[in-house]
Parts: C-alpha cells; sequence; structure tokens
C-alpha cells in the first residue's frame, strides 16, 4: 500500500487517507480509536471529496452521516473504505467493467442497447474488482473486523455491485445497502438472477432504493419485480427494506440526503 494523500473533511474528526493498492485508489477514514464496525463503499471518488467527485463536487457526505447515526444509537461511528472505479479518459469504460455483475453477463445475459458501447471490445473485471476488496483491501486497512459487523453500499452500478457480491463473498458481509440499483441495464431475467443470487433468510439484510425523478424514474416496474421476488424468497421486513424517495433523482446529492435512513437499517440492526 502507498500513501498518496491525507485530507479533512468539514464536519469528520481526523484525516482521510488516500492510497494506492494494486493501482487501484482507495479513501478511507477510521474512527480515532479504530471501530468495530466497516462500511464498503463502491465510487470511492464521490465518497469523501469534493475535488475528485464527478457530479459538481457534490459527494455522499458519508463520514459525516455515519457520525451522525452512531450518535444518535450511542456508539461508534464505523470505519468506511471508498474504492475508486476506474474510469479515466483513456478508459470511459472502466466503471462499468468494474461493476456490472460478471458471471450473469458472460453468460449471454441481454444488455440494454442504451447502455452498449458502439463498437468498443468490453472485457468485465467485475470478480476481480472484488476479490481484491475483500481479498487485499479489508485486510490491508481493517483487518479484524467481523463479517456481521461489514456492510456493503453503492449506487446505480454500485448498487448492482453490492448484490452482486453477495454471489461469491456472502461470507465477508452481512449487510448490502443498494441505492438506485440499475436495474434497467437488463430485463427481467436478469432482476431474476440477481436475487437467485442473495443468500437465504437468516443470513443478511438488504436495502433497496430508489428515486421519481430523472433515471431513477425508470427503475420502477424492475425494483417492484424484485420487491416481490424478495418478499416470496422469504425476506421479512426487518431484513428486507424497500423505499422510495418522491422527487429524489439519480445523483449524490440525492442519495446522501437519505443516507442516514439505510445507515440507520444498517447500524441500527
Amino acid at each position: 500500500m502507498q500513501e498518496l494523500k491525507r485530507f479533512q473533511i468539514r464536519g469528520v474528526p481526523g484525516l482521510v487517507t488516500r492510497a494506492a493498492i494494486e493501482n487501484r485508489i482507495v479513501d478511507f477514514w477510521i474512527p480515532k480509536g479504530g471501530s468495530d464496525e466497516l462500511l464498503l463503499a463502491h465510487d470511492g471518488q464521490n465518497i469523501f471529496d469534493g475535488r475528485t467527485s464527478t457530479f459538481r463536487g457534490q459527494t455522499w457526505k458519508m463520514a459525516q452521516s455515519a457520525i451522525r447515526v452512531s450518535r444518535k444509537l450511542g456508539k461508534k461511528p464505523p470505519a468506511i473504505i471508498a474504492t475508486w472505479h476506474s474510469s479515466t479518459k483513456s478508459d470511459p469504460w472502466g466503471r462499468a467493467k468494474d461493476l456490472t455483475p460478471q458471471d450473469i453477463f458472460e453468460t449471454g445475459q441481454y444488455l440494454n442497447p442504451k447502455f452498449r458501447p458502439d463498437n468498443v471490445e468490453i472485457t468485465l473485471h467485475g470478480n476481480g474488482y472484488l476479490n481484491l476488496i475483500f481479498g487485499t483491501i479489508v485486510p490491508l486497512i481493517s483487518p479484524g473486523i467481523a463479517p456481521e459487523n461489514t456492510a456493503m453500499i453503492g449506487s446505480s452500478m454500485g448498487g448492482l455491485c453490492t448484490l452482486y457480491a453477495l454471489k461469491n463473498h456472502h461470507q465477508s458481509f452481512s449487510t448490502a445497502l443498494a441505492l438506485s440499483p440499475h436495474w434497467v441495464l437488463s430485463d427481467e431475467s436478469f432482476v431474476q438472477k440477481m436475487i437467485q443470487l442473495i443468500p437465504e433468510v437468516g443470513t443478511h439484510r438488504i436495502w433497496m432504493s430508489r428515486g421519481t425523478k430523472g433515471l431513477d424514474r425508470s427503475y420502477e416496474t424492475l425494483q417492484n419485480l424484485a420487491d416481490e421476488l424478495m418478499y416470496a424468497k422469504g425476506y421479512s421486513h426487518s431484513q428486507f427494506s424497500t423505499k422510495v424517495y418522491p422527487r429524489s433523482s439519480h445523483n449524490e446529492r440525492s442519495w446522501s440526503r437519505y443516507l442516514d435512513e439505510p445507515m440507520e437499517f444498517w447500524l441500527g440492526r
């Protein structure tokens, strides 16, 4: 691990550290004295630092939310590890390669033409991305935190990746927080396959949400199907929460406005 810099963000004690781990950039914040809980976030550019955010300087304000909710619950905040996606000017499809559920789409799953690049060969590496997070990044930065105290969070494609992580890494975390999962990447059969890979009732807790504006508006039908399949799978309202946020759109500003709710769903379990 090569440390690149440390920086402070408003309302958060201590410093956020930026490091390079096997050519992947990671931002992380650990409360003073450490923590017994860990939150793993996708799209690390947008979690802490407005200077690297892809949405006009808007971040998730995730550490602020974690501190606020933990104070309300009377407990220490979790450590947060935010892994950057790999999109660059030379590889604008890097994020899609990271976050697309690899095993499902490599077997011929329908891909919505709206989200298919023209004349570009895409080689997915979502499995390697998740292996790096759970096999290298977490042990280096925050070892020893129990899976039952570990959650993963993401939005849009990151929401899909969070759910997909349950396929091969369900033993490494217990709560999946998927905000605005990008179901319209495919069709109903894709939703069915994703819900099938979620562990049986009793070991994990799942959060899903969507807004009603912008791209989120297109998620309604497939998210409703996902909800039905989760309940049919046997998940109760205490184990699975699905929320609709009127007037909420598809960006960090919208997600940060209701982040306290999934945060409390996890930390207040």
